[in-house]
């Protein structure tokens, strides 16, 4: 039977108690081995702690640890170093006596075991003074790993004032490790984001950013391949309780939790918090996103008035892929960096990446967000609106579900601010999203302006919207381009259905079926 390490971070632990390691000692000693200073950006519940606490046990030379695994014949020597760990995770930073204390708390058990002579001062000068007793006591260079280095920040997005005294502070401690290079032997950095402007990280040079490098794609995270060579009873035991076969539970388990591509070269990786969750269970269910809301996301995207239509159309260069110094006017950085995007394609001739949904489940999550934030209904009705009017597209029945939009939009209650037209697009974009989930939705977009073709099992629809003319105008364009035509021999009933939205109104004011 197989403990799944679900929630266990510490490489020691799931080693010792015969938790399920897939093993990834190979890329470490690679590390190791080709340079010395690494910063590596991957989403939440990644992993990224427990590549940290591997790397620990490898410089603590707990060699028993390692036993039938690749690093086990890689390597030979077996050196132990004095290893300085920092994790971000374990605290609230409401204020920069906070930060301080983080920083103090670690340096207080270092100093436990190298001397505490300058514990009085700042802690960049108890960092540097800590490296050098470490160096003089052990005779060996020192093991820098720090996790989740940005969650300070994070919590202070909002914040400018704060978060740039947080900036001054983590760059003042961190500046430490370049002018101690000569005393270091290997320094990892992990977090969500990268923020490549603001200075943390100027003096460090020589930090190189393995983000989006292909050799190391796969780093954290869990392989088609290997889910094949180490989990392969469990899929089968899934594919029974769900009543499906072994391929289509690979198909099922792809299509929600794959699709993660950290370099234009790299294979498709999973989201291995969401992948265990499931095999553990034997139930499909959105694990990862059910563990943290996107609300910064969301907050970011109403206050730059972004077109929601564009977050899977939009190429970036990669060099904005790596930054969040963009995020006041451009969301996608961000929301690459959380995970809730991932690479689909890359174009070398201009250095561009175009980014999408990494899966299912990162998709449906975090539509249904944008839905509760951006719908003019109250959240507790929005599963309702969403069931009604599914049902009534699936019955055929175009003047039921044209009516229960129509006063989807007359919420009078619901004060809507900025762009009318914008605010329309953004809105019908994650109303035919969310029903996307349960028919096929198909978007185009034509002169700037949108249509689209819904389909079922027995009904096709297409829709035109027009902003600030007639319902009339948007059935005729559907005729006049002949927007029909691909489904002349198709034996399904077929509606053409114009609308008009009213900018002043910011409500639907006519539509009619053709």
């Amino acid at each position: 039977m197989v403990k799944y390490p679900i929630g266990i971070q510490t490489f020691e632990k799931i080693r010792e108690d015969g938790f399920l390691y897939l093993d990834k000692t190979a890329l470490v000693h690679q590390l190791v081995w080709n340079g010395g200073f690494y910063f590596l950006s991957r989403p939440r519940r990644f992993g990224k702690s427990l590549l940290l606490t591997t790397m620990e046990a490898y410089f603590l030379g707990k060699k028993e640890l390692f036993k039938g695994l690749a690093m086990e014949t890689l390597e030979k020597d077996w050196t132990t170093y004095p290893v300085f760990r920092m994790d971000f995770n374990a605290r609230d930073y409401v204020d920069i006596s906070s930060l301080i204390a983080e920083l103090n708390k670690h340096l207080e058990y270092w100093e436990k075991d190298y001397g505490d002579e300058f514990k009085g001062r700042e802690p960049e000068e108890r960092f540097q003074h800590v490296i050098d007793l470490a160096v003089e006591k052990t005779g060996k260079p020192v093991v820098i790993l720090v996790d989740e280095y940005d969650k300070p920040l994070l919590q202070v997005a909002d914040n400018a004032e704060l978060q740039n005294s947080y900036r001054r502070k983590l760059k003042s401690f961190y500046s430490v490790i370049k002018t101690m290079d000569s005393k270091i032997r290997f320094a990892f950095f992990t977090g969500v984001t990268k923020f490549s402007k603001v200075s943390i990280f100027s003096d460090l040079n020589n930090l190189a950013d393995i983000t989006l490098d292909y050799r190391f794609s796969e780093i954290c995270g869990i392989t088609e391949k290997e889910i094949h060579e180490n989990l392969d009873a469990q899929v089968q035991e899934m594919a029974e309780a769900n009543r499906l076969t072994k391929e289509e539970c690979y198909a099922k388990l792809k299509e929600n939790y794959d699709g993660y591509h950290f370099s234009e070269e790299s294979v498709g990786v999973y989201n291995p918090f969401s992948l265990l969750n499931a095999l553990s269970v034997k139930r499909f269910k959105d694990y990862w996103f059910e563990t943290g809301t996107p609300t910064i996301l969301v907050e970011t995207l109403k206050r730059t008035n972004y077109e929601l239509e564009n977050l899977t159309r939009k190429e970036v260069t990669s060099d904005l892929l790596g930054s969040l110094d963009s995020m006041a006017t451009n969301p996608l950085p961000l929301m690459y960096q959380s995970g809730y995007l991932t690479i689909k394609s890359y174009d070398p001739q201009f250095d561009n990446y175009l980014l999408g949904f990494p899966n299912g489940e990162v998709e449906r999550g975090f539509v249904k967000f944008l839905f509760y934030h951006y719908a003019p209904i109250r959240p507790e009705q929005s599963a309702s609106f969403v069931k009604g009017f599914v049902t009534e597209v699936w019955d055929g029945r175009p003047e039921a579900f044209m009516k229960r939009l129509e006063t989807f939009f007359a919420d009078q209650n619901y004060k809507v601010a900025g762009d009318a037209e914008l605010y329309f697009h953004n809105v019908a974009y994650v109303v035919f999203k969310m029903v996307g989930f349960y028919v096929d939705v198909e978007r185009h977009t034509s002169d700037g302006r949108m249509d689209m073709v819904v389909q079922t099992k027995d009904y096709i629809y297409i829709f035109e919207f027009k902003i600030d003319k007639s319902a009339d105008e948007a059935l005729a364009q559907i005729e006049e381009k002949q927007y029909a035509k691909p489904f002349t021999n198709d034996s399904r009933k077929l509606f053409k259905i114009g609308v008009n939205f009213s900018s002043k109104t910011r409500r639907i004011e006519g539509w009619c079926i053709g």
